[in-house]
């Protein structure tokens, strides 16, 4: 599973007339994706995209290389997911596969709203969707919002070879989709799979899946101190101080300092200032 470079941004104001020319609809059927967009359109704020650009590093050889955007805060986003919850998942594909940012972060809202109302079959029919349209899922913001409920909390009780398959991929999105999956686990106080992935991705050099590491090893911590600072015994002095620093960010000073000082002196054995 790997995503496609989306498409590079051209300079100007921000227009949605190809997505909404790219809609298909079903024979006898009005399209209710093309007014997503255009009631999405009415919330763009041409004066915010450069903001939304930098801040998600747009730029030539960032992480969100070409991303586009329309200056739509995630509230308005929400609010226009919210009412159109059921739209048909035969439809959701022309949100998801936009070349705008919040139109494809609106089609995430809309699974996301709509996964926990479902029974069995339905949940089953929308994992497999974003698993098929995954590699559109290509932001840390899309992973944050979409993987734990999609993802993890379909596998709670089945299988989870997916999230280590995740995890052992070349591609940085599905890198933190598997570890930002396990929070699903963590909330019920399953800790396990957390573990091995953070074992597996621990030495990652991007600070994209440093942090997400660090962030759910916090997470269990929350939970089970135990479990985490037997985790850190073994890879605190080795680490990236990234990873390092949001796992132990709300332990107490003393225990804090204490794994700080455990990298401070693998730093300087290694002759590291």
């Amino acid at each position: 599973m790997s995503y496609d470079k989306k498409q590079k941004s051209s300079p100007g104001k921000p227009s949605l007339k190809t997505e909404n020319r790219k809609t298909k609809t079903l024979p006898g059927l009005e399209s209710k994706a093309t007014q997503v967009i255009s009631e999405l359109q009415s919330f763009a704020k041409p004066e915010k995209v450069k903001i939304l650009s930098g801040f998600f590093k747009t730029g030539k050889g960032e992480y969100g290389e070409g991303d586009m955007f329309l200056g739509i805060s995630i509230p308005e986003q929400r609010k226009v997911a919210k009412q159109h919850a059921w739209l048909r998942l035969e439809e959701i594909p022309t949100l998801i596969t936009s070349k705008y940012h919040e139109i494809r972060m609106t089609g995430l809202l809309i699974l996301c709203e709509r996964f926990p109302k479902e029974d069995g079959k339905g949940k089953k029919k929308i994992h497999q969707f974003y698993l098929k349209y995954l590699k559109y899922v290509n932001n840390w913001d899309f992973v944050d919002l979409s993987a734990r409920i999609l993802i993890g909390e379909y596998l709670l009780d089945k299988d989870r070879a997916l999230v280590y398959k995740l995890a052992k991929s070349k591609n940085l999105w599905e890198k933190r989709i598997s570890i930002l999956t396990t929070y699903a686990f963590i909330r019920k106080n399953q800790f396990k799979d957390t573990i091995q992935i953070c074992e597996i991705l621990v030495y990652d050099s991007h600070d994209l899946i440093q942090k997400a590491v660090g962030w759910m090893l916090r997470e269990v911590g929350n939970r089970d101190l135990k479990t985490e600072t037997i985790f850190l015994d073994k890879y605190a002095s080795s680490m990236p101080r990234t990873t390092l620093r949001y796992a132990i960010e709300k332990f107490p000073k003393k225990l804090k300092e204490h794994y700080m000082r455990l990298k401070q002196k693998e730093n300087l054995s290694e002759g590291h200032v």
